[in-house]
């Protein structure tokens, strides 16, 4: 009945910290940045702040999901009652966020992977909390004589590592020169003044025009959100792209193939979030999110 016992606790212990890995994995990939904007849209925090936070929760998570799989507490079981209060806090979250933008939203907890109503998500948060609360009540875990001192490393670790390889963005000043260069398609906006989504495509790449596709609804949608196309080449005809894509809506320019591939680096589209000339975000398509977006040109 003992070994049966453990088996039970032993089982409960890896479910839950896989959990906790998972929901860290989700909001990793495919990419950081759209539980960013999830974050910064819904709690109404500065984009910076917001990439910060999105980073330390992250890495908590990571952190303590990989030790409870392994079944590392610490002593006083310090790993799993710091497990309790963040769960908590995500708690207390969604409930702010249910009352301020109502319940027909995703909360973000599992990042784009699985789309969870903030209702929903506190049912499952009440389920973690009763499966912590048991490990701490009847799960002593791996004792030995550095116990304790193993998971404060292995969250400094954590934390060093997933700002390491996931660091914030730094703004940087775009440079226009050769945007404006040349005069017969310059584009006749001042895109160094004011916010724009600036969207680097190629004519003839499948991404590039799946992006211009998503723009187009947006625009369609909100005519107020300020997309730019740059498209590269000057030689050639768009009627294909256009017909595919239905962006006629969105303004856009063209421009020569070299500067063109000195800007993308040859990887396209590239899609810049750009603020009075400065670079706020750099990011792929699938992560345009309307609502966000709305709420960042505001």
């Amino acid at each position: 009945m003992h070994k049966l016992y453990q088996f039970f606790f032993t089982v409960l212990a890896i479910a839950t910290g896989g959990l906790f890995l998972f929901s860290a994995y989700t909001k990793l990939f495919p990419t950081i940045q759209a539980f960013e904007y999830n974050l910064a849209a819904q709690a109404q925090l500065h984009y910076m702040t917001a990439a910060i936070l999105a980073r330390f929760f992250i890495a908590l998570e990571a952190g303590l999901g990989s030790l409870i799989v392994i079944q590392y507490f610490g002593r006083n079981k310090w790993v799993l009652k710091a497990a309790f209060l963040l769960v908590v806090v995500f708690s207390i979250y969604l409930v702010w966020l249910w009352i301020k933008n109502g319940n027909n939203l995703n909360c973000g907890c599992f990042g784009d992977s699985i789309w969870m109503r903030p209702s929903t998500s506190l049912l499952k948060n009440a389920l973690i909390l009763s499966a912590i609360g048991l490990l701490i009540r009847y799960h002593n875990g791996l004792t030995f004589k550095y116990a304790n001192l193993v998971p404060v490393v292995h969250l400094v670790c954590t934390f060093t590592l997933t700002y390491l390889i996931f660091p914030v963005f730094t703004h940087y000043k775009l440079d226009f020169t050769a945007i404006y260069s040349d005069h017969k398609f310059a584009p006749t906006a001042d895109l160094t003044k004011g916010k724009y989504i600036i969207a680097f495509v190629s004519r003839s790449c499948s991404h590039c025009r799946r992006a211009a596709t998503i723009m187009h609804k947006m625009k369609e949608s909100d005519p107020a959100i300020p997309f730019y196309m740059i498209i590269g080449g000057t030689d050639g005809d768009l009627t294909d792209f256009w017909k595919e894509t239905n962006a006629q809506n969105i303004n856009y320019t063209l421009l020569a193939d070299e500067p063109f591939d000195n800007y993308t680096g040859g990887e396209y589209p590239q899609i810049m979030w750009v603020n009075n000339g400065w670079v706020e975000a750099n990011t792929t398509y699938p992560e345009l999110d309307q609502k966000v977006i709305e709420h960042w040109i505001k």
